[in-house]
């Protein structure tokens, strides 16, 4: 996962500030082997690589670490995973605090690059405008595109360029929100920088993970991508209006999604037709009832809502 493959080495920006780099969660990771032969850390510093024959495969993936990098160890890996993810955790436990204690609803929606993830969201504001207040957290490598199409819906989107970095974490989510208004018994969406791996891994103390797959992408990617369709509560099937022009299977995908995560529930819509939508806009708003409900409870809360 991006723990070890150095993402996050270039400026993350929010609303193109940069931002001072004591707030950086994700910074490079410098390692240089040991010189002591007795460092466990340090040990094996070629992760285990199996070799499937029959079908002419390197799988780099079965040591402890689950993944590979070129001259670090697996227990290294291991560490600086845990020691990331462990600070991210902490930073995502304050967000959902502070969502729990507002009635903010907070979906991060997950994809590949061109599942139509930006145009579902516009499609769901102008559906639901006007009946929640609604802000938008927009993460992408570079530019505010997407923000713009974003606030020409009269909602408030607040961008993060996360540079060379692959996906949004807990403490920018943090840092937006010191930036952001936001209205008690609000929607927040959070639309992740597009990308089906690193973003699986990373809290942001969001309710739900919504994943989108499109049909004009393969039925296999719940597969190739397990984490993120594990990780997510809900899949949104995409661009059904072109299924009479392709060959994809939809059975077939959410067959492959429920073997990964049985149970996952399944909406396939089209936003540009907005056929399908209406079962999307019924699970956001009871989403958004039951946070804005549990807020008015005298209770220490400490778990996801929703």
């Amino acid at each position: 996962m991006c723990t070890t493959c150095g993402c996050g080495v270039g400026q993350t920006r929010i609303n193109g500030q940069s931002m001072p780099s004591r707030h950086r969660s994700n910074t490079r990771l410098h390692y240089r082997p040991s010189q002591s032969a007795h460092d466990p850390a340090h040990e094996q510093v070629s992760a285990p690589v199996t070799a499937d024959h029959a079908t002419d495969t390197l799988h780099f993936g079965t040591g402890i670490a689950g993944t590979h990098a070129p001259g670090m160890s697996q227990s290294r890996i291991v560490k600086i995973e845990r020691d990331i993810l462990a600070k991210n955790n902490q930073y995502a436990a304050e967000n959902r605090r502070y969502f729990a204690q507002h009635g903010i609803f907070a979906l991060n929606l997950v994809s590949s690059p061109g599942s139509g993830k930006t145009t579902v969201l516009v499609k769901t504001i102008e559906m639901l405008r006007d009946r929640f207040p609604i802000a938008v957290i927009e993460g992408d490598q570079q530019t505010d595109h997407d923000a713009a199409r974003i606030r020409a819906t009269g909602v408030p989107a607040l961008q993060i360029n996360t540079g060379k970095g692959c996906h949004l974490d807990a403490h920018m989510i943090g840092q937006a929100l010191q930036q952001m208004s936001i209205l008690d018994n609000s929607l927040l969406f959070i639309e992740n920088v597009g990308n089906l791996v690193c973003p699986s891994g990373f809290d942001l103390g969001e309710a739900h993970k919504v994943v989108i797959l499109s049909a004009t992408e393969g039925e296999d990617k719940p597969l190739k991508y397990p984490d993120m369709f594990h990780a997510a509560d809900l899949m949104l099937l995409n661009k059904c209006d072109l299924l009479p022009h392709l060959t994809f299977d939809v059975d077939l995908a959410i067959d492959y999604a429920h073997r990964i995560h049985p149970g996952l529930p399944v909406l396939q819509i089209s936003a540009t037709l907005g056929s399908g939508m209406q079962a999307w806009i019924d699970w956001i708003s009871a989403g958004c009832h039951r946070a804005a409900a549990a807020s008015q409870l005298p209770q220490h809360i400490d778990s996801t809502l929703g």
